[in-house]
């Protein structure tokens, strides 16, 4: 029964995070169709509303608490909690206080209130990545990880990717 539901853990989480990587990229799209002439922007502004809402909550926030359930069911089958799994434990900590963040954009852009640039979503968007790549080197390497090359590496990604974002704003800059 163990592996059964610790498979619907992984199968949520995979679920869950189609949504938290999509969600920004519509966040995006949403807050550019802003520059748009109406009646375009209104046409975009809809559309976007709709599949938001749709992928929001129909999979991410399904998804969320199923991967809690059955995370907190494989979770309670342990006999003891392991170094790594304490770790990774903080990190889906800040995941979920990801999701609420994304949750309240959410709630922000169905009330037309566009708080962030799309430069400043793309940046956030990012996050939902650090966090998978710092929880499956986690649960994959476990207890035979160096900390301090672990931490670097975290530190050396974060710099690549936000490298990567920056570089892509100066690209579309030219265009």
């Amino acid at each position: 029964m163990y592996l059964y539901i610790k498979a619907l853990h992984i199968i949520f989480i995979v679920t869950w995070f189609a949504g938290l990587f999509y969600l920004p990229r519509l966040l995006i799209y949403n807050t550019e169709a802003n520059s748009k002439e109406q009646p375009i922007k209104l046409a975009l502004q809809q559309q976007f509303n709709v599949m938001i809402n749709r992928l929001w909550y129909i999979i991410t926030w399904p998804s969320a608490i199923l991967t809690l359930i059955f995370g907190g069911y494989t979770w309670y089958m342990l006999a003891a909690l392991p170094t790594w799994l304490s770790i990774k434990l903080i990190f889906v900590v800040c995941l979920y206080a990801y999701h609420i963040s994304l949750h309240i954009l959410v709630l922000q852009q169905a009330r037309a209130e566009f708080k962030f640039s799309s430069q400043q979503l793309r940046v956030w968007n990012e996050v939902a990545t650090i966090i998978l790549v710092s929880c499956v080197m986690l649960a994959v390497v476990k207890d035979s990880m160096s900390w301090l090359w672990g931490i670097i590496g975290l530190i050396l990604f974060i710099f690549v990717l936000m490298s990567a974002v920056k570089i892509y704003k100066l690209l579309r800059k030219e265009k």
